[in-house]
């Protein structure tokens, strides 16, 4: 009887700085998987302007992107001796092309340009898209540099400086009107493979990308306190089943009166990874990821992982 191979780590190319300190996490990720990593580059055929009239397509330039994937291949490879790495290019739109990479997955990486040390995340509009609309979990990595950077940075010029694995917890939202597994089972299994502690950012209103991220106490814990989880009430109800598959992963509720936005970015201060929640339904129109994980992508000083359920 054979068993079904593990879904890679997937890391998103585009020759920036930014994406080779994702692809670079990506590659750790995957360690800790015990998983390959799979590099993409995915680029779109432009249209000639001057032949437009005859929708003349340009054909893309092979060997810089083969040139781009290799290069990252090789510097991981040495980086991360004994990590299995492959390599895709992948035509068509962009967006496309990396939410089918991500549906493959077990997870997509994409990095993304800092604004400073705390002014979080510059998300483009393929990042955002491809958040949106990805039906696995999508982490976004800050580019180690605050300077904004120009298309064609060599991602050779990257150093140490944004690749050592963080330390802290794994921090994770939860509404507790309505908390979902697939998102406590991804913060869980994260802190797992980490060796880390698990902290729940938590209240009455929601965390996962939807309505207004209003929050409240719960459990009778003060606003701000990390405290052992309650022995009863709904935060331990819902954490009960997973804290049984996980009794490694010590576990801490932090209750916040605010926005949740707001206290899960400053809860990623210190943490190693923080995550949050998107309901898996599609806008009408255009990319929709919510309020709260909008807020927490353009503040967050960590990694973020954005899980999508139903």
């Amino acid at each position: 009887m054979s068993s079904t191979p593990a879904l890679p780590v997937s890391a998103g190319l585009d020759g920036r700085r930014a994406s080779l300190a994702a692809a670079d996490w990506a590659a750790r990720e995957a360690l800790l998987r015990d998983v390959p990593l799979r590099l993409v580059h995915a680029w779109e055929q432009p249209i000639v302007p001057l032949a437009s009239l005859a929708q003349a397509a340009v054909p893309p330039d092979p060997e810089r992107s083969a040139s781009l994937l290799a290069e990252a291949r090789a510097y991981l490879t040495r980086r991360h001796p004994g990590l299995e790495v492959t390599t895709d290019r992948l035509t068509g739109d962009p967006v496309a092309a990396l939410v089918a990479a991500a549906d493959e997955s077990g997870l997509l990486v994409l990095g993304s340009r800092g604004l400073g040390r705390t002014a979080g995340f510059l998300l483009g509009s393929v990042a955002r898209s491809v958040v949106a609309r990805a039906g696995r979990p999508v982490v976004l990595v800050r580019s180690p540099e605050p300077a904004a950077e120009e298309d064609g940075t060599d991602a050779r010029a990257t150093d140490d400086s944004g690749t050592r694995a963080a330390p802290g917890d794994v921090v994770v939202g939860v509404d507790l009107d309505g908390p979902d597994d697939a998102v406590l089972a991804y913060a869980f299994e994260a802190a797992a493979l980490r060796g880390a502690g698990l902290r729940i950012v938590h209240g009455h209103g929601p965390v996962d990308g939807e309505g207004t991220g209003a929050v409240g106490p719960a459990d009778g814990l003060a606003d701000g306190d990390a405290l052992a989880v309650p022995a009863e009430g709904p935060l331990a109800q819902a954490l009960r089943p997973w804290q049984e598959k996980f009794p490694g992963v010590p576990v801490t509720a932090q209750a916040s009166i605010g926005q949740a936005g707001s206290h899960l970015a400053e809860a990623s201060k210190d943490a190693a990874l923080l995550v949050v929640g998107r309901a898996a339904r599609q806008a009408p129109v255009g990319a929709h990821i919510g309020p709260v994980t909008d807020a927490v992508l353009r503040h967050a000083q960590s990694p973020v992982a954005v899980v999508p359920h139903d």
